[in-house]
């Protein structure tokens, strides 16, 4: 008798725990925002952008993943060393391409809107932005409460990036995508 008014407790947790969850990633993802135009706003040299955002930016974004996404199935190809200099760089591009876009003391205008889970393990946080007179939709991917993709306008990061180094990947492995990437940071921004 008393697993029958025990099991409908047990399953009651389970969307509160779901809740609970999306609610985590979406103040997550707000402490994160606030984090990065706090600093952009100190920083008065926007050259030096992308080295002071790179340690906030790696306590919220996982540049592994994105990497490992962005090469898509030929990741598995690199090894350890290649895999490593290759996020490296690919996060050295993301945070020079996202610091580039920000002017100090101008802060966009977010609305965030309810986070969901389309996949066990993913939750999407979606947001309206206003920046500069121009209105945006963004959607941050997070799994383990770290962004893994940017979806801005209907468009991924990831996906944008995937069909570039796949297309490197597939004319010479490895190497080729590191020679790539290696060329797109050394451009002057």
């Amino acid at each position: 008798m008393t697993l029958r008014f025990l099991l409908p407790l047990l399953l009651a947790t389970v969307p509160l725990a779901a809740s609970a969850q999306l609610a985590e990633a979406q103040t997550r993802l707000k402490t994160a925002v606030t984090e990065v135009l706090s600093v952009a706003d100190r920083t008065g040299n926007r050259g030096a952008l992308p080295e002071k955002l790179r340690p906030v930016l790696r306590k919220y974004v996982s540049f592994e993943t994105m990497t490992k996404r962005a090469v898509g199935p030929g990741w598995r190809q690199f090894t350890p060393a290649q895999q490593q200099q290759a996020s490296q760089l690919f996060s050295t591009l993301i945070i020079r391409s996202y610091s580039s876009k920000f002017t100090p003391g101008e802060h966009p205008d977010i609305t965030y809107q309810a986070a969901t889970e389309p996949a066990a393990g993913r939750v999407d946080v979606p947001t309206s932005m206003v920046y500069k007179g121009s209105h945006y939709t963004v959607i941050y991917r997070m799994e383990q409460m770290l962004i893994t993709d940017v979806v801005i306008e209907g468009v991924s990061l990831i996906a944008n990036y995937r069909s570039q180094l796949d297309a490197q990947f597939k004319k010479g492995g490895a190497n080729a995508v590191i020679s790539s990437l290696t060329q797109s940071v050394s451009r002057p921004q």
